[in-house]
């Protein structure tokens, strides 16, 4: 159950505010990286294939800081982490854009990674703290602005690559200004779980409901695990199925990612309202649920204008699943947030890293649209599965009437 503390402060306001914005900031460093990929494999000198080797260690990376980051923002509090995090993943956004060769660029983007991957996890620990305190749903509309962060960066450097910077220059450009933005947010954070949110009674024998709570994280980590693998199939394979499967023109094709895409940010930006009248669960259970239908209906869809709606479906019901996913971990065990926070994202990286693989295997031995079936049975599990939200005493098992002294 929720825990109001207290009313909405300024200063609570405020924390929430500089947690948009660090999300916002998370956004657009990875998507400023994303958009400079086809730049920086030309000016090492590498082929795709090689190029496909060396982006398995940002991954790898990202996973390693998600370990390392969960313990320690625990330890000394996400006020000192978050920031000091944010300051690391953004300057070595410039490290790719500076590399010269094969190995350059393998030991930039292994510490780009493991950067980014320490920064997603500290400031999920901070929004689980800063979510308790206002006693209501509001994880889901951090992880929209992470993906508005992305479209701004991919508008910008657009842009830039228009008119002709070299990615040094506008990586490094990004690099200073995040930097300059992490360093600014840190005051408006929380001080840290402790003296932020008042303990239930269940909160109360730590040492007792942990116990209870191990088993319970690994679950909600392999959840995330199949929920990040649908993910990073759409991402990977949505524009290549109407391509490929449909015959739809590379233009046209190209919004297949673009739909589903909006639909993500659009769910998510509505994920909290649902959950708080309906409770996390019915958002996880139906959203995977819509997700499964929707996948379905691309996967044997006649016209593109009906791939176009499965995959808006698929994208809507994916979007309020992981932000319930990493939101139950974090309220398992409050002065563990940060550690359970970064089981559950890590083990769901995995699968986001893992997603396009399984696809591509799967094709060998079936058509593309076929093996999609896949992340319907993996979208129909999630969804029988979404009863975990309930167990135990996570925060957001069911919905609390909202107090009238909040508002957004």
């Amino acid at each position: 159950m929720f825990v109001t503390v207290g009313g909405v402060t300024p200063s609570l306001r405020a924390a929430r505010a500089a947690t948009f914005i660090y999300f916002t900031l998370a956004g657009t460093l990875i998507g400023i990286w994303v958009v400079h990929i086809p730049a920086v494999e030309t000016r090492v000198g590498i082929s795709h294939a090689t190029l496909g080797s060396l982006l398995v260690l940002l991954g790898l990376g990202a996973v390693a800081g998600m370990q390392a980051a969960g313990p320690l923002t625990d330890r000394l509090g996400p006020r000192l982490v978050v920031p000091a995090t944010g300051v690391l993943a953004s300057a070595t956004l410039l490290l790719p854009g500076l590399a010269r060769d094969p190995w350059m660029l393998a030991g930039a983007l292994l510490i780009f990674g493991f950067c980014n991957g320490c920064l997603d996890v500290s400031m999920n620990a901070h929004a689980v703290h800063v979510e308790k305190a206002y006693g209501r749903p509001v994880m889901s509309a951090f992880h929209a602005t992470f993906s508005v962060g992305g479209v701004i960066a991919a508008l910008v450097a657009a842009g830039a690559l228009g008119a002709g910077m070299s990615p040094a220059v506008t990586l490094g450009a990004f690099a200073a200004l995040g930097v300059v933005m992490a360093l600014a947010l840190a005051r408006g954070l929380l001080p840290g779980a402790p003296a932020t949110v008042a303990a239930t009674p269940a909160e109360q024998a730590p040492a007792t409901r942990r116990r209870g709570t191990a088993g319970r994280i690994w679950i909600l980590a392999a959840l995330a695990l199949t929920t990040m693998l649908c993910e990073g199939a759409a991402n990977d394979w949505s524009t290549l199925h109407l391509k490929d499967v449909l015959g739809a023109p590379a233009s046209t094709a190209a919004f297949g990612y673009g739909t589903f895409a909006a639909a993500m940010t659009t769910g998510r930006l509505l994920a909290d309202r649902i959950a708080a009248r309906f409770g996390s669960m019915a958002v996880l259970r139906y959203g995977s649920a819509m997700a499964a239908v929707g996948i379905t209906l691309a996967a044997f869809a006649p016209s593109t204008w009906a791939a176009f709606v499965g995959w808006a479906l698929f994208g809507l019901g994916l979007s309020g699943c992981i932000p319930q996913l990493f939101s139950a971990a974090g309220h398992a065990d409050p002065a563990a947030a940060g550690a359970n926070v970064s089981r559950v994202a890590g083990l769901g990286y995995v699968g986001m890293l893992a997603g396009p693989a399984v696809i591509g295997w799967l094709t060998h031995l079936t058509a593309l649209n076929h093996a999609f079936l896949l992340l319907t049975l993996l979208c129909a599990t999630t969804a029988l599965a979404a009863g975990v939200l309930r167990t135990g005493s996570s925060a957001t098992s069911e919905p609390e009437p909202e107090p009238a002294s909040h508002s957004h």
